[in-house]
């Protein structure tokens, strides 16, 4: 292309020495976090054209890669733009580092590195992945964890029965083992909070408000039969006292009409229903507390 082409206004520069025509998915969602996601996504495929031997996407660009649950990323206490998220580049000596507009540089070390492909492009392992992003919050590593190891059983209406989880809670032991890590006090005690039957992020955030608060641990996903018959898979159930706990989250008002039958099928069997709006959910100190009165009726 001549110079003539490559500065008109049809073009943009994501990085020094690339040009753009614009983003590779379209967003049909109106979820911040999606959007985040895909943002991400699309700053490492094209910045991929840019990796050098020895670099890698690690931390938040790999758990992007991997449609992994990120917290929101916040600039002044507003939710940051697609053009604000850094794309994160490790690299192994003796490469060198990278140092261009709009990329997060990290020293990777080899003992603490596992290293694959994603949809075509060198990033860490799940479990590298997990291990290195220490600075979240801990219901957030939790969240990513659980993520990661799903283990995907069968039952009523499940997809994907018998697929194998990315990782295991022991390859993410084995990953924070390695060596140094950041937050490694946080990312010990996140471990012995993992799950592998969490379908969603907000289910795992539910199960860690409730046990953190000294409440029994909840079995997730429980499929409920009457006279063999299924009524529903609650997403977190006392089967021995019949309390259900359903966390309503963005979808839930695109099936709103499904979700009052079932719940009302739920309450006809004798099951009593802990509904959590995001008001309740916000409210984790009320959400135990009901909690806790519903297992001591």
């Amino acid at each position: 292309m001549s110079r003539g082409r490559l500065s008109r206004g049809d073009l943009t520069t994501p990085f020094h020495g690339l040009r753009s025509v614009g983003i590779a998915d379209a967003v049909t969602t109106t979820d911040p976090y999606e959007h985040q996601a895909v943002a991400r996504r699309d700053a490492a495929r094209l910045y991929a054209l840019r990796l050098r031997t020895g670099q890698f996407f690690s931390h938040e660009t790999a758990a992007a890669l991997w449609h992994a649950p990120l917290p929101l990323s916040r600039v002044d206490d507003r939710i940051a733009r697609a053009d604000e998220l850094a794309v994160h580049v490790s690299t192994l000596a003796p490469a060198p580092l990278v140092r261009t507009q709009g990329v997060s540089a990290h020293r990777a070390q080899p003992r603490t590195t596992t290293l694959t492909r994603v949809h075509g492009v060198p990033a860490t392992t799940p479990a590298a992945t997990w291990a290195s992003l220490g600075s979240l919050p801990l219901i957030d590593l939790v969240a990513l964890g659980d993520y990661f190891c799903r283990v995907w059983r069968a039952g009523y209406g499940r997809p994907n029965a018998g697929a194998a989880p990315l990782t295991t809670p022991a390859e993410l032991r084995s990953a924070i083992d390695a060596g140094r890590r950041i937050g490694i006090r946080r990312l010990r005690e996140a471990i012995d909070l993992i799950r592998e039957d969490s379908w969603s992020p907000r289910e795992s955030a539910v199960r860690c408000h409730i046990v953190l608060r000294g409440l029994p641990e909840p079995t997730l996903n429980h499929d409920v039969y009457e006279d063999d018959r299924f009524i529903a898979c609650v997403d977190l159930a006392y089967p021995e006292k019949k309390v259900a706990i359903e966390y309503h989250g963005l979808v839930h008002a695109t099936r709103y009409a499904e979700d009052v039958e079932r719940i009302a099928a739920l309450r006809a069997a004798g099951w009593t229903v802990i509904e959590v709006t995001s008001a309740l959910f916000a409210n984790p100190e009320r959400l135990a507390a009901r909690i806790k009165v519903a297992l001591n009726r």
